[in-house]
């Protein structure tokens, strides 16, 4: 269907003339066109939901596995934007250790885990989705990284764009400031069922394309756009915890995401977008249940054979659980995280290299790193740098 999604308005200020993009407010009018295809897909997305939900309710520990998915997102959405970290560089970085790669890729993903976590949290408390969470999020995401000079926690006040050196040659440029916060208060207003209730899903899909299209900040948008499908889905119910990782589809499939976001302003086409959108969510969801149910099955493997130790089982049991919480670790941290002797646990961890559960990575005589390559491996499926 062709319709308009937005105008394009021409800048007087300039010296050079360039067309600036506002999107008109959500949802689109006339309304999207729920094709069989599109329902049916929504009906299956919601139902993977609602699948990896149901798994996540089994879990022993559900922290274990939201420590790893959130760092995973995060890993993957900045990945979007260019750094070059991978998810064992995050680990080492948390873990004081310095990975050989540029301080700041891994201070960005960094910095997306502590937005991702503040933003639960305050939902968590019944904070609602809203600008000033946004400027919350985004101060986070920017604090010490790449772009801490660039308006951390505001809204831009001059006038940005995509490709290009200037708006007059840019591959497109949203909307100029003094229409920022109109739009921006729309979107607010739709988040919030206004002017009409919208399914979670359908409402993500939307909302994330006027995020991206208003491009409110000086930097991080994308970042901050990929953030919020995660926080909606979880304000709104559609999954209790963040298990869903859906950068992953966008970072495969990221030429096309982009295509779909252009299409859409310049021809108002909503429902491709939303068949994307939604095959992504399916996929991800299918891939992330198959993720812990394989992550499941390996902590089972392994604990069996951690009980044939007879006596010394019980110790290396306890550091055994510490790196189901993170994949790497080092003797002096886990003594102290889990109250044992030094000794107790350098006698716990030879007794996981012998059984091949733990391998050491460094070559030190002291400060020896040890990481469960197994639960690594699966967790850096997908999480490769781009080339």
């Amino acid at each position: 269907m062709n319709r308009n999604s937005g105008q394009y308005h021409r800048s007087s200020t300039s010296p050079e003339p360039f067309l600036a993009f506002v999107p008109s407010p959500l949802p689109p009018e006339p309304p999207l066109e729920i094709t069989f295809t599109i329902q049916q897909l929504l009906e299956q997305a919601n139902r993977a939901l609602g699948r990896l939900d149901g798994i996540g309710t089994l879990l022993p520990d559900r922290r274990l596995f939201l420590y790893s998915y959130i760092r995973k997102e995060a890993l993957l959405s900045s990945q979007i934007e260019g750094t070059q970290s991978s998810f064992s560089d995050l680990l080492l970085y948390e873990s004081k250790e310095m990975p050989g790669v540029p301080l700041d890729d891994v201070q960005e993903v960094s910095n997306y885990v502590a937005a991702m976590e503040h933003g639960l949290q305050r939902i968590a408390e019944g904070f609602p989705l809203s600008l000033r969470l946004v400027c919350e999020l985004h101060a986070i995401l920017l604090s010490g990284a790449r772009g801490s000079h660039k308006s951390p926690g505001e809204f831009r006040r001059s006038q940005n764009w995509i490709g290009g050196s200037r708006p007059g040659n840019a591959r497109y440029v949203p909307p100029p400031p003094e229409k920022l916060m109109e739009c921006l208060g729309a979107l607010e207003k739709f988040w919030h069922n206004d002017p009409v209730p919208t399914p979670t899903l359908i409402k993500a899909a939307l909302a994330h394309v006027q995020f991206e299209s208003i491009h409110p900040f000086l930097d991080g948008n994308g970042r901050v756009g990929r953030l919020l499908i995660t926080l909606l889905l979880c304000a709104e119910g559609a999954i209790a915890q963040p298990l869903l990782y859906l950068s992953l589809y966008l970072k495969t499939n990221r030429e096309s995401y982009y295509d779909h976001l252009q299409q859409i302003r310049d021809t108002g086409d909503w429902e491709e977008w939303l068949r994307f959108f939604l095959e992504g969510v399916l996929e991800t969801a299918n891939g992330a249940a198959q993720t812990t149910q394989a992550i499941l099955q390996i902590f089972a493997e392994d604990r069996r054979r951690i009980e044939t130790l007879g006596q010394s089982a019980s110790s290396a049991l306890r550091v055994f659980g510490q790196l189901q919480a993170g994949p790497l670790l080092t003797i002096t941290n886990a003594a102290e995280a889990l109250h044992l002797s030094v000794p107790t646990v350098i006698t716990a961890v030879r007794n996981l290299e012998k059984l091949d559960i733990v391998q050491e990575l460094t070559g030190r005589p002291r400060k020896r790193l040890y990481v469960y390559r197994r639960y690594l491996d699966i967790l850096n499926e997908g999480a490769e740098p781009l080339s």
